[in-house]
């Protein structure tokens, strides 16, 4: 089945805005590791939990003790505190990235009129599945999709337990009727479609799964190419944001949860200021405990 329509350029770029949007939510609540549900106390509860955390990141990956000790002296813990979660966070941008290409693939398949139906899994191991008319078939294929920024995160010996996950996914939707293709679309690597083979033996991992790289997987899904996607994309992030890491807003739970962490161990006197770089180079050698 062919594409009916392109998106326009308008629309293209509300796609990107609202994929921003929605990759800054999603990874903000996966930092901070807030379930889908979750009640307001239960939130509460796991903010003072992620400040412990961040606290026993600040311990752990301080680099240099003696440098970290200085540069904390005379300063509030809140400062700290937020410096320290930025740091974490920088560690949490592919995912980021990676969410932001799920949604443009999925709402950009949306506007093109090719597929009979798009939808979420709601499952981890494929992000949406769309259900396309096929000519050799005579009939619908169901393709699974799950989106990954680079080729390389599907290598080695976890592509086959990738390949048996998303199949599974497949085989017991209870959904689906008709047959199904599962693909890896890899939103930045040029390149074509291509069926991952064993080195030893030369067969397919399987004859059910695919690895569609951008040159394909652009075009198939939302009838642009990469270089329109990700012009767009630095477009709109060039009028929504900031040229830092994605904005996660702190929760002041977590803040004072970390300086509770700091009182508790001395570190900070009644304002809450790191009054004595000692402490904590001591802390950061294991010499405190």
């Amino acid at each position: 089945m062919p594409h009916k329509r392109k998106p326009s350029e308008s629309e293209l770029r509300s796609i990107v805005l609202n994929a921003i949007a929605y990759a800054s939510v999603k990874s903000s609540r996966a930092i901070l590791k807030i379930e889908d549900g979750s009640t307001d106390e239960e939130i509460r509860a796991r903010y003072r939990e992620s400040g412990k955390d961040l606290f026993d990141y600040f311990l752990t990956y301080c680099g240099d003790p003696a440098s970290t000790a200085h540069q904390c002296h005379n300063r509030h813990y809140s400062v700290v505190a937020e410096e320290q979660f930025r740091n974490r966070t920088l560690q949490k941008e592919r995912m980021n990235s990676g969410w932001r290409y799920q949604y443009i693939a999925k709402d950009g398949a949306s506007h093109t009129g090719r597929f009979s139906s798009v939808s979420d899994t709601g499952k981890q191991e494929a992000d949406f599945t769309v259900t396309v008319g096929y000519r050799e078939l005579k009939g619908q294929l169901a393709i699974y999709v799950s989106v990954k920024n680079r080729a390389n995160t599907v290598g080695g010996q976890d592509f086959p337990k990738a390949i048996r996950a998303m199949e599974d996914v497949a085989i017991n939707d209870m959904n689906r009727a008709c047959p199904y293709l599962c693909v890896f679309g890899i939103a930045m690597d040029k390149g074509g479609r291509s069926v991952r083979r064993e080195k030893k033996t030369n067969q397919p991992y399987s004859v059910n799964t695919e690895i569609w790289k951008s040159t394909f997987f652009w075009p198939f899904f939302t009838n642009c190419s990469y270089d329109e996607i990700i012009t767009t994309v630095l477009t709109m992030l060039l009028e929504t944001e900031k040229p830092e890491t994605m904005h996660v807003p702190i929760p002041a739970e977590l803040i004072e949860s970390f300086g509770d962490c700091c009182r508790k161990r001395g570190l900070v006197d009644d304002k809450g200021i790191f009054n004595d770089p000692f402490k904590l180079v001591n802390l950061f050698c294991g010499v405190a405990k």
